[in-house]
């Protein structure tokens, strides 16, 4: 039995359904509160509790030899970083108190590619720790703290930790959608104003991660982390691959950096005026190009993972928008 938690999340959603679709005993752990129309249709067991509840958490992992963690709070716009810490490392830590009791073969770990160290001459890889803490927004901070936090677990043999460096994930199932989605929503429904150019990111096919998360439990060597990303992509790129799809024209208006710092550095200012949330600040358009490019060789040395090429992803994530968008009309 393989136990996911936070499975009703864009990649939690598609690792479950990589699972049920090779036949795997999957078991999914939401709060009673979560949306699941990402997991409509699928088999597998769903139980719900908290990341806090140790007994719930304890109920979940009964009988499972593989526990996938894939709940974590993507809200880097977050002025105030304690909800962040909050979920991504005290949320981690209580489920870890409960797997060093069990007999697992391995937890896998969803982190992000942002906790990969900045290189200069040379791509990045897992070998390169995190080094850019003065420009990092609370929400990589947070996420930096939850990785070191399962890798003491794991030198420590309580758990058999594999780390997941998750790049920008593209494809059909972004329902909120993420940030980096927004872009591809957007185009593909004619709802976006203008592109953006000169802010390239790591990327990677939802499902292609999906299937790397489970080439780890598989395969992942204990106390490594592993890249997931298949290529570095343009935000201009991503834009007409998007609009292309969906049969229209990308839009005429081209921002490039620095006009998104210019906009980034209003959305700081109205966030530090109004003291609410603002999703386009500097912090984010920063999160939008300031990583170096990375080699994900290792994955596909030692996990087996052959990735797509993401630019298809990217189409298939704006046929899923023209679906959902034609659903809606019908």
């Amino acid at each position: 039995m393989k136990l996911v938690v936070g499975g009703n999340g864009f990649l939690g959603a598609r690792l479950v359904r990589h699972l049920v679709g090779n036949e795997d005993d999957v078991r999914v752990l939401t709060r009673p509160t979560s949306d699941l129309r990402t997991l409509s249709g699928l088999d597998f067991e769903h139980v719900t509790g908290d990341l806090f509840d140790a007994d719930s958490v304890r109920a979940a992992m009964d009988g499972c030899d593989v526990v996938f963690h894939c709940a974590v709070d993507t809200r880097a716009w977050l002025r105030d970083p304690a909800p962040l810490y909050r979920t991504n490392v005290d949320g981690l830590r209580a489920v870890l108190d409960v797997a060093a009791t069990q007999p697992l073969r391995r937890f896998v770990f969803t982190s992000t590619a942002a906790t990969i160290g900045r290189v200069q001459g040379r791509l990045a890889t897992e070998d390169d720790a995190f080094n850019w803490p003065k420009h990092a927004p609370g929400y990589v901070k947070s996420r930096v703290a939850a990785e070191n936090l399962l890798m003491d677990y794991s030198r420590d043999g309580a758990v058999p930790g594999v780390v997941m460096c998750v790049a920008n994930t593209y494809g059909p199932g972004d329902w909120q959608p993420t940030p980096h989605g927004s872009f591809v929503a957007g185009a593909a429904l004619g709802k976006l104003p203008f592109t953006i150019r000169g802010c390239r990111a790591e990327s990677v096919g939802i499902d292609d991660a999906a299937r790397a998360l489970a080439l780890a439990a598989e395969r992942g060597e204990v106390g490594e982390r592993y890249i997931v990303a298949e290529r570095s992509i343009d935000t201009g790129e991503i834009v007409e691959i998007a609009a292309r799809t969906a049969g229209r024209e990308p839009p005429r208006l081209v921002l490039n950096r620095p006009a998104l710092y210019a906009a980034g550095a209003a959305g700081s200012a109205r966030a530090a005026l109004t003291r609410k949330p603002v999703q386009l600040t500097v912090p984010s358009v920063r999160l939008m190009h300031f990583m170096s490019e990375m080699d994900h060789g290792k994955a596909e040395r030692d996990l087996g993972w052959r990735p797509r090429p993401v630019t298809e992803a990217i189409a298939e994530g704006a046929r899923f928008w023209l679906e959902r968008r034609a659903a809606r009309r019908s």
